[in-house]
Order: structure tokens, then sequence, then C-alpha cells
């Protein structure tokens, strides 16, 4: 007994396979999605479920980030305009490390 292999949209899913998907994908698809390519070289993303009739390969829409690069994110954490740890930074001589006298131990309570 062969299955049916079957293709379908995950928008015109009945009730009954939609529940079975959501049992199998309780946590959701996104790390199962597949991309099938047709003949013609085009391409649709699915997920795969089986049951005791038929295989299908559901169609789900895949959002795809085509926004450009911007040019801040290319420069890094830190770009060549950045002031922050130039050469220049020097700190003086003359500064001794110093306690301060109004923190005392002593104004602490145990409790």
């Amino acid at each position: 007994m062969n299955k049916k292999k079957l293709v379908i949209s995950y928008k015109n899913l009945s009730p009954e396979i939609l529940a079975l998907v959501k049992k199998k994908y309780p946590y959701g698809y996104t790390d199962h999605v597949i991309k099938v390519t047709k003949p013609n070289n085009e391409f649709f993303h699915a997920i795969t479920l089986d049951t005791d009739e038929a295989s299908y390969l559901i169609k789900v829409n895949v959002k795809i980030d085509t926004k450009p690069k911007d040019d801040d994110e290319e420069k890094g954490f830190f770009s060549d305009s950045d002031s922050i740890g130039t050469d220049s930074d020097s700190f003086p001589d003359d500064i001794e490390d110093e306690q301060d006298s109004s923190f005392d131990d002593d104004n602490f309570d145990d409790d």
C-alpha cells in the first residue's frame, strides 16, 4: 500500500491536518522548514507531515530579510570615527588612590 504524496498550502489545511501539524511542531516549525526546488528551478518552502494515509509537503510562507546592510553594521561595534580608546587618552600621573573618608565600615549594620 503506497501512501499518497500531497503538496498543500498551509492556509488550505483541514482542521484535522492542522491539529496534527500543531502536535508534531508544538514549539513552531521555524527550524524544520525545507527548501523544495521544482524542475523549472522555482522553489518554495515547506514542512513535512506523515499520516497513515499520506505524506504531506505543506507550503509555508517564509519571510526573507531583504533589507540592505546599513553602513554602521559593516563597521562593527566601534567605527573609525569613535574617539574611545585613542592614543591621545592619558591619565594624570599625580593622582593617587584615595580612600573615601565618608565610607566607613562602622556605619553599616549587620542586620
